[in-house]
């Protein structure tokens, strides 16, 4: 019974902006099933070598730090609501358009500019969340919008194996039915609610801070603390691309299966994430939650080095799930307190381009390393690298913005 009041006490307090924003997230992510399946399709259907598909998915990361930057740019300067709606229905049309190119130069041109329109989205997210949610409530409403993510993320790969399986031209299509689908409830919601704030804000608006709001790129502190993020994500991110090559090559999975143990992924990040983002926030400091959800996800990866039997792969997905939820939300909060009231587009988008960075290196790196040394070495290779980025973040974390529980 106290497990149960634990969780359901984990959704009080919640906006209703909130609450829609993770529903908006929900039906975007539901169609997520294209990343997962991109090298597989680029070394299956296209019949693009592994290298080349590692260099081809790398266009995907050079477009997710161009639309990071520009998406944390623009929301500073036209607002949260007006990208997130530009991103979304001009998503539309790009994912329509990925299966008609056949070529490398082709495909990874595509990709190059859905993903800018495509991430450009997340640093305006992101400051809807704060915008929207209560100060104490941050992480929270961080972990909402990601429990969405997951449920659509648990959809997504699961259909997406299915719909693959008939055609991978389903795929496209159907994400950007969803991406459709997400944009005119996200329009259709905020719109009223977007130009209430904007009166609200010209009403009370205070005189800029401008040393609290000074720009990221000079805040030593936070660069180094994006630095480790990058790397965590470069480990974290193998889920996306050399995993699922992983799945196919090594442990010989069908793509039926692939979509369903990242299905499987989703639905145990949605069904623990909220429980156990509110006993890191009781019980632990922002630098220990971190550190937890590195370490663990190190040690996820790591055992694939040792074994691939189907038990050992759904333990390790289910480590990886729990290191996630302990590392992910906490990294958006941390971001959001480290910014100040007017730059938070800025912050947010400079924390998004290490992660967008970690898609650029990661799936050249890692099919590299995979073909050239083998697996065993790059799982290895991956648990050693988070167990230092865990120490790492241990000591950034307080240095930065003290030792801190949760939103104080």
């Amino acid at each position: 019974m106290k497990l149960i009041y634990l969780y359901t006490n984990s959704f009080k307090g919640l906006s209703k902006e909130s609450w829609m924003l993770a529903l908006v997230m929900l039906i975007n992510r539901a169609g997520s099933m294209v990343l997962p399946f991109l090298g597989v399709y680029m070394t299956n259907h296209l019949h693009f070598s592994l290298e080349n598909t590692g260099i081809v998915l790398s266009f995907f990361g050079i477009g997710s730090v161009i639309g990071s930057w520009l998406g944390g740019f623009i929301t500073d300067k036209i607002g949260e609501y007006k990208v997130q709606s530009f991103s979304l229905l001009l998503s539309v049309p790009l994912f329509c358009l990925i299966p008609v190119f056949k070529t490398e130069v082709g495909v990874a041109a595509i990709i190059l500019i859905q993903s800018i329109v495509s991430d450009a989205f997340r640093p305006a997210n992101s400051v809807a969340i704060t915008k929207y949610a209560k100060p104490e409530n941050i992480t929270r409403a961080f972990s909402l919008n990601r429990m969405a993510v997951n449920l659509g993320f648990s959809i997504g790969p699961a259909l997406g194996g299915i719909l693959s399986a008939i055609s991978y031209e389903f795929l496209f299509f159907a994400n950007a039915l969803t991406a459709l689908s997400a944009g005119i409830l996200y329009i259709v919601f905020f719109k009223k609610r977007n130009k209430l704030a904007r009166l609200k804000a010209q009403k009370v608006k205070e005189v800029i801070e401008i040393k609290r709001d000074s720009s990221p790129y000079r805040d030593g502190k936070f660069l180094l603390y994006c630095f480790f993020c990058m790397l965590f994500s470069i480990c974290f991110f193998q889920l996306f691309s050399t995993l699922t090559i992983f799945y196919k090559d090594t442990a010989h999975l069908s793509q039926q299966n692939i979509g369903y143990i990242l299905g499987y992924s989703g639905f145990v990040v949605v069904l623990l994430e909220m429980g156990l983002v509110q006993v890191a926030e009781k019980y632990f400091s922002l630098a220990v939650t971190m550190f937890l959800g590195t370490f663990i996800c190190g040690i996820s990866y790591a055992m694939l080095g040792f074994n691939h039997s189907i038990i050992t792969l759904v333990i390790s997905m289910s480590l990886l799930c729990i290191g996630e939820i302990w590392a992910l939300p906490f990294i958006a909060t941390i971001t959001a307190l480290r910014s100040g009231k007017n730059n938070k587009g800025a912050y947010m988008g400079l924390n998004g381009i290490s992660f967008s960075i970690a898609f650029i290196v990661t799936p050249y790196l890692g099919t590299l390393i995979a073909e050239k040394l083998g697996f065993t070495t790059l799982w290895i290779g991956t648990g050693i690298l988070a167990t230092a980025i865990a120490i790492a973040f241990y000591f950034i974390v307080p240095w930065m913005i003290g030792n801190r529980k949760h939103t104080e």
